[in-house]
Formats: structure tokens, sequence, C-alpha cells
């Protein structure tokens, strides 16, 4: 994309250039986005929250700004992937940003990266994070909370300096960019971590790389468990952190156990930022009964019993199975299973395979789309039947299939990918 004359006009046209800027989906570095902040007026004066982990970064982060826009803060929200719209991605006051919004902001984010001779190749992640830190800075939030995309050291998001720096999980995911081991892992997400700034935890058994970087750089480390804890009690919870004790807490509107894991994490990152932003504890609680996030274990209404969840990796598929296993009886629980090639797919297969009677499974688009093939031979390998496998041509099939052979009382549960749920949600219309 060169020249004025040749740029796109509407969102979509521009989303589908920004694929092009970049001969690779991911490349991982500050230096690009660094080059093109340079040359650009955003100033971030707000506190500014940053959040990664393997799982949970989603919710955790969505916690954290309910929790500040229900204590009448004026909040940024910087979220990915998107699941139907790529408005989803900023938030500014809880609203989505509009087309053309986002349209200027791209414009501007163009002119920015051309000056000069060359001009600077951005992924399609790092022009977007770009164009939101531009429209953050425009509209001078009270807070802002940044969700990184992939890692933490190198990812676009990191070119932001935390005052708050939570890490949710570090388990194996991203193998070829994040190394093969937790202990790499968990050294790449403490890489949004600064010297005298808070940094969170909610991973109880931390790698000792994320450690050292704490105890290297001189960031305060809260961890799970030992610093701070979601303890369930009957029908409520409640909190110990630094901040003190919270009793009486209401359960999170995004369900699984798992999720007071998350809330913990996002309570002890508000906690961290009392004395400059205060929230009181009727907006804690608000906010826990409010919080909305799709395909986070999302349960739609209506029968027969029907799950969307974004589960795409080892570690999340556990926590799903656990959820699965903690809902009432079901005498048949199928299973729309898509997810991308470059995932672990046999392990999150054998993760679920004790909660699933019959697979559907499909492809899912694009070239990192794992065929149903592919899919239905990790099932194969994990221990599922091959009778209980059945390939549709799409997810929007396989979802069909499901339904026109569930009974009311059985279960259906959508899961694998980001694509997945968001193929889901667009066949349900």
């Amino acid at each position: 994309m060169s020249g004025r004359a040749a740029r796109p006009r509407t969102l979509s046209e521009w989303l589908a250039c920004l694929e092009t800027l970049h001969p690779s989906a991911i490349a991982m570095g500050l230096d690009r986005v660094q080059a093109v902040l340079d040359r650009l007026d955003i100033a971030i004066t707000c506190p500014v929250v940053t959040v990664t982990g393997t799982n949970g970064k989603g919710s955790t982060a969505a916690m954290i700004e309910a929790v500040f826009r229900c204590a009448g803060y004026r909040t940024g929200l910087y979220a990915s992937p998107h699941l139907a719209r790529y408005n989803e991605r900023v938030r500014i006051g809880g609203i989505e940003t509009t087309d053309d919004t986002l349209v200027a902001a791209f414009r501007a984010i163009e002119d920015a990266r051309n000056i000069g001779d060359a001009a600077v190749p951005l992924t399609y992640f790092e022009f977007g994070t770009l164009a939101a830190l531009l429209l953050f800075s425009r509209a001078r939030p009270d807070v802002l909370v940044l969700e990184v995309g992939l890692g933490g050291r190198l990812d676009a998001v990191n070119a932001i300096d935390a005052d708050v720096a939570v890490v949710t999980s570090v388990d194996l995911d991203h193998r070829e960019f994040l190394g093969a081991d937790r202990e790499s892992v968990g050294r790449e997400k403490a890489g949004i971590f600064r010297s005298g700034r808070i940094a969170i935890c909610g991973d109880a058994d931390p790698p000792a790389s994320l450690v050292e970087t704490a105890r290297r750089i001189g960031a305060p480390l809260l961890v799970a468990g030992r610093d701070f804890a979601a303890i369930a009690e009957d029908g409520q919870w409640r909190y110990r952190g630094p901040g003190g004790e919270r009793y009486g807490l209401p359960h999170p509107a995004l369900r699984g156990a798992f999720q007071l894991g998350n809330a913990a994490c996002a309570i002890a990152a508000v906690d961290a930022l009392r004395d400059r932003v205060p929230v009181t504890a009727g907006a804690l609680r608000d906010a826990l009964v409010s919080v909305e996030l799709p395909g986070r274990f999302q349960v739609l209404p209506g029968r027969p019993t029907r799950v969307l969840d974004v589960a795409h990796n080892p570690q999340a598929a556990r926590a799903l199975a656990a959820a699965l296993g903690s809902m009432g009886f079901h005498p048949t629980t199928y299973a729309v299973f898509a997810m991308l090639s470059d995932k672990d797919i046999e392990a999150v297969a054998a993760a679920m395979r004790d909660r699933v009677d019959r697979w559907f499974v499909a492809p899912l688009p694009g070239p990192r789309g794992a065929s149903a093939g592919r899919i239905a031979e990790a099932l194969a390998r994990a221990g599922v039947p091959v009778g209980a496998i059945r390939a549709e041509a799409d997810v929007g099939s396989a979802w069909r299939a499901a339904l026109a052979v569930a009974g009311e009382a059985d279960r259906i549960v959508a899961f694998g990918s980001f694509l997945t749920v968001a193929a889901v949600l667009s066949a349900t219309g």
C-alpha cells in the first residue's frame, strides 16, 4: 500500500490491506513499532495496566476494565483477537470504536510509517496496536488496559510502559515464538515488567525465569497463593491481598471456577493503583456481576445446552473440561471442534476426550487452518474412537449437524479457536 490515491476507504478494505504489509503474519520485535511510534504525537498519561498470560488474559483485562468503569472512570481497553467485528478490539468508555474513527487512525499510521525513503513494514497486529494507542492518546482516558497479543517482551503492546503488569498464567503455546518450556515462556511474558512497578503473577507456581526477571529489574512481584488469593466459600468468595481482605464477593458473571483466579488477578491490579484511581467495594461487586466477554465458557440460552469456548491450548482445554464436569447431567455431549494447524491438536483433544461422546470436526479458513482430516487423525491418536468422529465442510455445517442430532437434554460444546467460536456465533445469527 503506497500513495494516497491507492489507499482503502472502508474499514474492511483497510483490514484486507493490513494483511499484506508484512511478509509474515507474526513477526516478533519492537523496532518497527518504536520507529513509527517516535513519529507520532502519542502521549499516554493515565495509569496503564498491561495483561498477558497463556490463558485468562482476556477475562482478566475485561474484569479490570469493568471495575474501573463501575467506579465511574473513563476507561480505554485494547484487546485481541476479536470475534465478530474488529471494532471489539478498541473500546473507550466501554464503547467500541466506530469504523470511521478506526479508518482515520489507520490513515494516520499509514502516513507515519511512510515518512522517509522506505516505508516501515508493520504486521497486522502492529498496525492495529499503533492505531489504538493513537486513539487512546487523543481520548485521554482515566485508566488504560492493554492486552498483549503474543508473549510479552517483544509484543507491540510492550512499547508502552505498564504501571501494573499482570501475567495470568504460564503454560505452553506458540512454541515457535515463545519457546518449548515454561521457563522460556515465563521469561518472555515477564518482559512486560518494569522497574519499581508492581508485577502480578496469577500462576501459583511461576517459572523461576519470571521470578528472576522481576528480582533483577526491581519489580515488586505479587504471586497468587502467596501474596494474594481467591478463597471460594458457600455461594460467594473472598479475596485477600496487600490491599486487605474483601468478603462476600459475588461470583463473576464469566462462568467457570477458573474465573476466580482471573478475578483475583484483576483485584490485585486494581488495588495496586488504589492511590491514583481508588475503587469502592460496591463498584467491585457491580463489576463482577456485570462483566461480559463472549466465547469464554459462554452458555447460549435455550436447549440443548450450548457452550462456546475459545480454548485452543492444552491448559485451556483442561480448564474447559473441568468446567463442563461441574455442569449438570447431560446424556450426550457433542463437540464442534476446529483448530489452527500450528496448535497442539492432539493434546487439546486428549484433555477433552472424556467429556465428549461424539465429535463434529471441521477445517478453519486460511493458511493456518487445520484440515478436518488432520483434526480427525489427531483425535484418533488421542484415543477417540474413529466411529465417534464425523467430518464436515466447515464450522457452520458442523454446528448445524450437531444441532440436528442433539436432544433437548444433551449438550453441544464448540471450541478450539477464536475462529471456531466466531463461526458458530455467525451461524446462530
